[in-house]
């Protein structure tokens, strides 16, 4: 897994023109496959990014690289210069913010993939009786060759070089492969290499090309120099090999003033073990949520010990979410941080393990319900770009204030009621944890009626919708960048989105600049407020086992529809007849018309399952049921989107009932049996299974075994700390007085508890540390240099060779 962020460039050489200022941006490549881009930061000769990237890395690579290119008037990009780590050097700047030297960018130089041969010597007797030795190269194929402009056409040639001869051959051209398969052979004759003038100084080199139709020539790929004496101790030889710089790289370059980039990079790579391995560590984390105080827990420790909150709250988050615990963990850390809260106002503000999880969970849970939401009106705005500055300072020539006022407000008011309006949409795992914020905040400040809303109003807005309006392209709402006067428009969007989602009392004065608290007063009606706390009361309210312990009812949806009777009359007719239906998160209704009295009321926890009626049950289309313990409600929508709509909003209100069914019967119970399956008794179980709710309540695809041991991987990185926080513990439990400064960053609330914890991680984790030495041991006892999985020239396996003999000489 690698987490870069880009940071800043400075010093980079000046544009040989007038303006002497450049438009750069930074990429991100595994070897020479670009992976990333960030933003064109224009006219600037120190250029911040301040982006991140994440990314699963899904095949090998020997070099991480940053390239700075700059775009200019003719949107040409050029190459100024590049950072390049090797792999097994990464740990070294593991996390670190650090300076780096641009360095120029050769091309032959540039090389990536690897290469299958295979060498065999024989004798020839020739027909006048004279004994010649030949040698067979045999070019099998090659892998992860780079795709250059776009494409790549590789071939090989094949030389026999040495101080006196240089014998070259060339293999066909495979088009449009970087995998190419050339099963070639080729001959030369030699002398015998056991003879060390001829295998001191004869060798094989292979030169990888790809075949351009440009009239500058083919592009270099790489090469790969075999001396002869490997046939020495036998007459064949077959091996893998990384392709290589020409001349070896030989020709140095000096970084020059190509000016310096500034990374942090994370890389991480765990072997994952079988699910059974990681059980005692496993277990122990589950109980987290059930541990008295939860500061006690293997969670909150990791969180404790861990660099960054966000290092831990990643994999504990995927972890929770996997074995469906997430919610009682966030909840349980979420009260414990409100109880150590003393003003109502710093609620959730800082960084903590509570907030970065949060945060992961909405990143995780909520990206569908995020793209539902605010996808087309993002859209919308890229495609149109209306001006929309307010700030009288960056007024463009003929560009009107009041015109871009009015632009801005309109996009303000689409987004913020989009918004307002999804509710029924917010994925369930998020209203649960909403819900949990809630009652917490409110009970810890009973005095401060707003603290309810403002728990949850500071992640829904300021942590979740906010950024993905700000700057779409981090939550793939926009497939590049925005341009500047569009991402000036959607910063302009965000920051009121922002401030009309935080419920502050004084808005206006929140804003710095005067042109923005201008702007405001067209959002200071008491209908925005209450739009903002119907929205809030509805997505921390569907996690409540009792709906109806919100003081008002919320209407979630109304309108007419066509209803068949219920039987709940035993001699009455069953007929059709148009209602006016009302939900609200307290029950579901109809009456005659829209005003008067209801003539049936559904309670919200009696509905079991709502789903669609098959067309045949009454030659209807449009038609869904509502599931009740004694009888099913039919009813008929005036179209496919209404009929889609009211079954959504059904399902999520009600989809935290606990008797909800698992299985259905997808048509009517008529003339004694259901049509769907024949069953002739009317409370005959289902015979379909239930639909799995909303699409916003995604299914993730996370492995528990694979986060159990990231997990254990941070544990282990940090046992100083875990040591450290045991002897914090100890220190407690006998000395009651000024505690040591270094144990001071540790929240310990019960050190007996917090120390039986510390000693079951530390024995854990060093059962599985024990289990990986092993792992490595076999797995280097089997290891063959020269392998598909380690050619030659691999120097991750050479530094891991030599870590092995002097850990195998240190243990001797």
């Amino acid at each position: 897994i690698l987490n870069s962020w880009k940071g800043e460039a400075k010093n980079l050489p000046t544009y040989p023109g007038p303006n002497k200022m450049r438009d750069c941006y930074c990429t991100v490549n595994l070897d020479r496959e670009e992976v990333f881009r960030t933003k064109i930061v224009e006219k600037s000769l120190c250029p911040f990014y301040g982006e991140d990237f994440y990314c699963e890395i899904p095949r090998s690579f020997r070099h991480l690289s940053f390239y700075i290119f700059d775009r200019d008037v003719f949107r040409r990009d050029s190459i100024i210069g590049k950072v390049a780590i090797q792999k097994e050097d990464l740990p070294k700047y593991h996390n670190r913010d650090t300076w780096f030297l641009l360095q120029h960018v050769d091309a032959d130089s540039e090389v990536q993939g690897k290469v299958h041969l295979e060498l065999r010597l024989s004798e020839v007797i020739t027909d006048t009786g004279v004994v010649c030795h030949k040698l067979a190269t045999r070019i099998l194929e090659c892998q992860g060759l780079p795709i250059v402009n776009g494409q790549c056409d590789p071939y090989a040639t094949v030389t026999l070089a040495g101080p006196y001869r240089s014998e070259a051959k060339k293999t066909k051209v495979k088009k449009k492969t970087n995998n190419p398969q050339f099963d070639e052979v080729f001959y030369f004759e030699v002398g015998r290499p056991s003879r060390r003038s001829v295998s001191r100084w004869l060798f094989f080199r292979v030169d990888l090309w790809n075949a351009s139709n440009l009239k500058f020539g083919d592009e270099f790929l790489g090469e790969l120099r075999v001396p002869l004496n490997v046939l020495r101790q036998s007459s064949s030889y077959e091996a893998w090999y990384f392709l290589q710089p020409r001349d070896n790289g030989s020709k140095s370059l000096k970084p020059g003033d190509l000016g310096s980039l500034r990374l942090n990079v994370v890389y991480t790579e765990d072997h994952v073990f079988s699910s059974d391995y990681y059980s005692p560590l496993r277990d122990l984390l589950l109980r987290s949520a059930d541990v008295e105080p939860v500061s006690a827990s293997a969670a909150h420790v990791l969180g404790e010990v861990c660099r960054e909150k966000q290092e831990a709250a990643v994999p504990l988050v995927r972890f929770f979410l996997h074995y469906g615990r997430v919610v009682p963990f966030i909840s349980a850390i979420a009260n414990a941080e409100v109880q150590r809260t003393q003003d109502p106002n710093t609620i959730f503000r800082g960084n903590s393990l509570t907030s970065k999880c949060i945060d992961e969970t909405m990143k995780l849970a909520g990206m569908h319900y995020l793209h539902v939401t605010l996808k087309p009106t993002i859209e919308e705005i890229c495609q149109s770009h209306k001006s929309c500055e307010i700030d009288p300072v960056k007024l463009k020539d003929g560009e009107n204030l009041e015109n871009n006022m009015e632009n801005l407000r309109q996009y303000v008011d689409r987004i913020f009621t989009v918004i307002t309006k999804s509710g029924v949409s917010c994925p369930t795992v998020m209203c649960d944890i909403f819900f949990s914020l809630r009652e917490a905040a409110a009970k810890r400040f009973q005095d401060d009626l707003d603290v309810r809303y403002t728990a949850v109003s500071s992640f829904i807005f300021l942590r979740f919708f906010a950024p993905a309006i700000l700057s779409p392209n981090l939550f793939q709402l926009t497939p590049h960048h925005t341009d500047p006067q569009t991402s000036r428009t959607l910063t302009l969007i965000s920051k009121t989105i922002q401030t009309l989602g935080s419920l502050s009392k004084s808005k206006s004065a929140s804003f710095k600049e005067s042109y923005m608290a201008a702007f405001y007063e067209f959002f200071n009606e008491q209908k925005y407020a209450d739009a903002v706390k119907n929205f809030l009361d509805l997505i921390s309210s569907s996690g409540r086992r009792d709906p109806k312990s919100i003081e008002q009812p919320i209407l979630l949806k109304e309108g007419f529809m066509i209803k068949r009777a219920q039987g709940r009359k035993r001699f009455g007719m069953k007929n059709f007849k148009k209602r006016w239906f009302r939900l609200t998160n307290h029950e579901f209704t109809y009456q005659k018309s829209k005003g008067d009295q209801p003539l049936c009321s559904i309670p919200i926890e009696n509905i079991l399952a709502v789903e669609g009626l098959e067309e045949e049950s009454f030659k209807m289309k449009n038609m869904f049921q509502v599931i009740q313990p004694e009888r099913a409600l039919y009813i008929q929508a005036n179209n496919c989107v209404e009929a889609k709509a009211w079954i959504d909003v059904l399902t999520k209100v009600s989809q935290c009932n606990k008797k909800r069914l698992t299985v259905y019967h997808p048509s009517a119970y008529l003339n004694g049996h259901w049509l769907c399956c024949r069953a002739s008794s009317d409370t005959a179980p289902g015979c379909s299974p239930c639909t799995g709710g909303l699409p916003a309540n995604i299914q993730l695809d996370i492995d528990g075994d694979r986060e159990t041991e990231r997990i254990y991987s941070l544990f282990n990185s940090y046992m100083s700390k875990l040591e450290k926080m045991q002897e914090a513990c100890g220190s407690r439990s006998v000395y009651d007085g000024p505690e040591q400064e270094e144990y001071s960053t540790f929240i310990i609330d019960d050190p007996q508890e917090t120390y039986k914890t510390l000693k079951q991680v530390i024995a854990g984790v060093a059962a599985l540390e024990q289990e990986h030495a092993q792992y490595k041991r076999d797995k280097f006892k089997k290891t063959k240099y020269g392998s598909q999985e380690h050619p030659i020239g691999d120097k991750s396996f050479q530094s891991y060779i030599r870590q092995q003999s002097e850990t195998s000489t240190h243990s001797i």
